[in-house]
């Protein structure tokens, strides 16, 4: 689970971390570069769909620290930010995260 993974519980190959976010190598990549960004605390944000005002300050942190793995990761010149949501998104895991993908042309639209 990904609370294990924050807590350090679960081995993970750790890209970026701050204070709100961890950033971490997808176990199954579907691009060379493919990470996940979760926020640390969950706060009932299991999916997109759940957000309330008071996640906007999280949602934005999310998608600077995507920014700053593209930019680690060397794909800042090209890369895709991706939120699976609810079933029918694809989401697996019920802890919003955030995929960076990269590394490879990306094509669209999306599958």
């Amino acid at each position: 689970s990904f609370d294990k993974i924050i807590a350090k519980e679960i081995p993970s190959s750790i890209v970026y971390e701050d204070e709100k976010v961890l950033a971490f190598r997808d176990i199954n990549p579907q691009a060379p570069v493919h990470v996940l960004v979760i926020p640390k605390l969950r706060d009932g944000l299991t999916g997109l769909d759940k957000a309330e005002p008071r996640h906007a300050e999280i949602l934005g942190q999310l998608l600077y620290a995507a920014k700053v793995v593209a930019e680690k990761e060397g794909v800042a010149d090209g890369f895709r930010v991706v939120i699976n949501n609810g079933a029918e998104g694809c989401q697996s895991v019920y802890h919003l995260h955030v995929h960076v993908l990269g590394g490879r042309q990306m094509k669209w639209p999306p599958g």
